[in-house]
């Protein structure tokens, strides 16, 4: 947890795809201080006839490298969400070559009992984690 979907358009290679991932847990571990092994990410990737990623008018260039990153997670501060939506277009910028008007970034909020790992315990209410 921090749970991680990312839709691209189709067409990158394994290689790609995982330095990717990489990139996105360095920033997720720098600006959220999880565990390295908390590591959650899906990838779900589209024709570009199924996914339209426009800007919301702010006239920011799109192409066929765009990411779009949504990530469930605890509450976190103003701060730490600032700090992750830098430091993961510089991550995929330095490591990808993914030009930071390619990245959008949604962060959806949940609490503490909105988590199962397994086993069907609520292991950060039962004190687990």
């Amino acid at each position: 947890m921090p749970l991680l979907r990312i839709d691209l358009y189709e067409g990158r290679t394994k290689d790609e795809k995982k330095t990717l991932l990489d990139a996105l847990h360095r920033a997720m571990l720098a600006a959220f201080k999880v565990p390295e092994r908390d590591r959650y990410q899906i990838v779900h990737e589209h024709d570009p006839a199924t996914m339209i990623m426009e800007d919301t008018g702010l006239d920011i260039p799109r192409t066929e490298k765009f990411v779009m990153i949504q990530v469930t997670t605890r509450p976190r501060t103003r701060e730490q969400k600032e700090q992750f939506y830098r430091l993961t277009v510089e991550e995929l910028q330095k490591s990808c070559g993914i030009a930071p008007s390619d990245v959008m970034i949604n962060l959806v909020s949940c609490t503490d009992e909105d988590w199962s790992f397994g086993l069907g315990r609520a292991q950060f209410l039962t004190g687990e984690l």
